[in-house]
């Protein structure tokens, strides 16, 4: 199967944008259409059971995104990852380092993160609510945490109609069609060596600020960047700040690209 997506412009930096495991595609409409207008070729793409893309078959995320690009002809790609799209990215570029030319990561999970009893405390909250058939009270837990401050009413209601239907296209899927863990470990996320932005908010769950402050340990060339004004989803709560962000670090992969060409 291939993953639901969207394409826009024509340049010849490729760019990939993988969604949070509450949203789907539509996360990135500011930025989809900024940087494609500022000259790159861009794809966003809903991951099997979000969006328009079913949960058909057993999977790996990370599979299905290479098959995705292999589909475009697109041979690497710059992938910007929010949450839960940046563990995915992290499993591409481990799985499969020659489509993936450099990371962009917000707020993001990695493979190996373990949660802590807070954030285990929350799922299990949230666990209870589904199993009770409370999916509009799963669905404002969700929104009420993952959205920092900055989070406008529309952001919010976009949340709350993505994570909805990602409940009811997963709570549908038969245990066999639900994703396969890749099994990538510390020492290969280690071993990715492309330039890396790894972005954490000041108003996210602690846990993730503390897989940044690893993440910038572990990727050789990470620059970490904390935001003072985010949560958990800086794309939607400032979407032109993080448009800006993401620009600037495609500016600087390019140059990184062209200085490496001219040796």
């Amino acid at each position: 199967m291939t993953l639901s997506h969207d394409t826009a412009g024509t340049g010849t930096s490729n760019v990939l944008l993988l969604h949070s495991g509450v949203c789907d595609r539509r996360m990135w409409d500011a930025q989809f259409h900024a940087l494609s207008e500022a000259g790159h070729r861009v794809v966003r793409c809903d991951l099997r059971g979000f969006g328009e893309s079913p949960m058909d078959a057993a999977h790996t995320h990370a599979d299905d995104v290479r098959d995705l690009l292999d589909h475009l002809g697109i041979e690497r790609a710059v992938v910007v990852g929010s949450s839960f799209g940046g563990r995915v990215a992290l499993e591409l570029a481990a799985r499969h380092p020659g489509h993936v030319s450099a990371l962009a990561l917000l707020a993001s999970g990695t493979p190996v993160m373990r949660p802590s009893d807070e954030l285990r405390a929350w799922g299990a909250r949230e666990d209870a609510m589904i199993e009770a058939g409370d999916l509009d009270g799963a669905v404002e837990l969700n929104v009420d945490t993952w959205l920092g401050p900055e989070a406008g009413e529309d952001a919010r209601a976009l949340v709350r109609e993505m994570q909805r239907h990602a409940f009811e296209v997963q709570l549908a899927a038969p245990e066999e069609c639900h994703p396969v863990n890749p099994g990538v470990t510390t020492e290969e996320i280690a071993g990715i060596e492309v330039p890396a932005l790894v972005v954490s908010g000041a108003h996210d769950v602690p846990d993730f600020q503390a897989v940044a402050d690893d993440l910038g340990r572990l990727l050789p060339a990470a620059r970490r960047v904390d935001l003072d004004w985010a949560g958990h989803l800086p794309a939607l709560e400032r979407p032109e700040d993080t448009t800006r962000l993401i620009a600037d670090f495609l500016a600087e992969v390019s140059v990184l690209s062209q200085g490496a060409s001219a040796r």
